[in-house]
């Protein structure tokens, strides 16, 4: 007999967590986080978890207390006798600073999986790692699932007459690929030159873009610059219309302003990192059915690959 499900929500993926608990059909979990004066917090389950499996929902973007929340969430349930806990993070913070990429720095991702191996997690589920070679960092089964299973759809109800998939970087040519080639659309990449992070200095388009309808696909969309700089510069080459598919809306800095006056005509993104305002020009597809289903199917120990598009 496969164990009781018991599903709880940290503070960042709250809204998320309780769509996700709606479809998979029982209600969450209940815990609650004592606070002190100085900041240190607590988290305690209300609930008996023992013998469970046990579901942790929590996106860890920043600050980093929403990770640290998840280590004593696991740490708890661990030592609360949970058969398994099982960390689903539909946005895997630090995952970009998966190598060294110069002299004397950490490996983050790196150190956020052995912090995570440590406090007692069995498994790991999430979404569109900025680095596929993340999965490797763990010492625990990692189910990678990949928001095409959203996009893909969507993109299809379009209808564009001269769709093409673009990618904002070299970086980011493989997924732009295997979206052109389920689709059977032609493909641009767009060149960049930084000169420090979060800021692009050059930008030039490899590929046909006149008359085109652009689909800019990227894992993270953070201050946007690089987005708005590749939207307009396509618009400027005679693009019919551009949009962008961005799982994770970071959305920091300027990022809202600059997508307004973008020439961006709509940025579709999940729901894995809740929005800090609204935009008439951005469209949230929800991941909570994909991971509600997935939920299920790791509980009765089925195949999640009628879960992937490509």
């Amino acid at each position: 007999m496969n164990p009781p499900v018991k599903l709880f929500a940290g503070n960042s993926s709250q809204a998320l967590a309780d769509k996700i608990a709606t479809a998979y059909g029982q209600p969450l979990g209940k815990v609650s986080f004592l606070r002190f004066s100085d900041g240190e917090f607590e988290p305690s389950f209300e609930e008996t978890v023992r013998g469970c499996s046990v579901f942790l929902i929590q996106s860890t973007q920043p600050p980093v207390e929403h990770f640290f929340e998840l280590l004593l969430m696991a740490d708890a349930a661990k030592r609360a006798s949970a058969k398994q806990v099982i960390a689903v993070i539909p946005y895997f913070g630090f995952a970009r600073q998966d190598r060294k990429d110069k002299p004397r720095t950490a490996i983050g991702s790196k150190l956020m999986a052995n912090l995570l191996v440590a406090s007692g997690i069995t498994r790991v589920l999430t979404m569109d790692l900025h680095a596929d070679q993340i999965q490797g960092f763990f010492d625990v089964p990692v189910d990678h699932l990949f928001a095409s299973y959203l996009f893909i759809p969507y993109i299809q109800s379009l209808k564009l007459p001269n769709l093409t998939i673009a990618s904002p970087d070299v970086g980011g040519s493989k997924r732009a690929n295997a979206y052109a080639t389920f689709l059977k659309s032609e493909i641009v990449i767009c060149y960049k030159q930084r000169q420090k992070a979060n800021v692009v200095d050059k930008m030039t388009a490899i590929g046909d873009v006149e008359g085109k309808d652009i689909i800019i696909l990227d894992d993270i969309v953070d201050t946007a610059g690089t987005l708005s700089k590749a939207a307009n510069m396509m618009v400027d080459m005679g693009a019919n219309s551009v949009r962008a598919c961005c799982t994770h809306a970071v959305l920091s800095g300027k990022a809202y302003e600059s997508i307004e006056k973008s020439g961006l005509k709509e940025l579709v993104v999940t729901d894995s990192i809740p929005l800090k305002e609204k935009s008439s020009k951005i469209k949230v597809l929800s991941v909570a059915p994909l991971f509600a289903d997935v939920i299920n199917k790791i509980n009765n120990f089925e195949s999640i690959s009628a879960n992937f598009v490509f």
